[in-house]
């Protein structure tokens, strides 16, 4: 009888010691996973914010325009300044594989806009918006994906009234030079690809540089 108690009391204290290790571990995986969680949301945030500063910069530039020696050093200064590079890093230490790689995509945009600012592109050229708008289309592509594993809700480009998330339709620029050629790449009717009528004048009147007017017609020195 003895026996039987000391073993009860003993597999009573064991099984006490064996629930109280068990809670212990869980807690900790708990903590661990909810340090994670937060650590990677700070990381996620801050990722975007050095993009979103690096960005502003970049457009600033193409705006304002400088020498090709200043652009280069300039553009790059933008990234160093903001900290991509530096958040990048935490990213990959911290992000899950899906956000590491939709970041790293948003990453490369990201440097193409700063060689193509480095190369002189202006902010109204096709230059800068052939690389702008699929960084756009990045950046909005990583907040999904956060947005996804945080488990916030879904957005569409259609919450805002968009059709896509590359903003090409809310752009004056890409508007504007979508409405003056044809589908297929085809000028209108009565000008060239570049623009100019068949004689080699320019719309409205104007003549092509070194052109002489022809019979008939005046030149736009001759115009009153």
């Amino acid at each position: 009888m003895e026996w039987a108690t000391l073993a009860a009391t003993l597999g009573g204290g064991l099984i006490a010691i064996a629930g109280t290790v068990l809670a212990d571990r869980l807690r900790t995986r708990q903590e661990h996973r909810r340090g994670l969680r937060e650590r990677r949301r700070e990381v996620y945030t801050e990722f975007i914010a050095a993009a979103g500063a690096a960005h502003t910069e970049l457009r600033r530039l193409a705006q304002s325009g400088a020498g090709a020696a200043g652009l280069e050093e300039a553009s790059r200064a933008a990234l160093t300044d903001a900290r991509v590079y530096e958040v990048r890093e935490r990213l990959f230490l911290d992000a899950s594989a899906r956000i590491a790689g939709t970041g790293q995509t948003m990453f490369e945009r990201l440097r193409a806009l700063r060689r193509t600012v480095a190369a002189g592109a202006g902010i109204s050229t096709s230059a800068f918006h052939d690389v702008y708008h699929p960084y756009l289309d990045a950046v909005w592509a990583y907040r999904e994906a956060v947005r996804a594993e945080l488990e916030g809700p879904a957005l569409a480009p259609s919450d805002f009234g968009w059709s896509a998330w590359d903003g090409r339709e809310r752009c004056p620029h890409c508007a504007e030079a979508g409405a003056g050629a044809l589908p297929g790449g085809r000028a209108p009717e009565g000008r060239t690809p570049e623009g100019r009528t068949p004689e080699g004048g320019l719309p409205g009147g104007r003549l092509s540089e070194g052109r002489a007017p022809l019979p008939g017609r005046a030149g736009r020195d001759d115009v009153p």
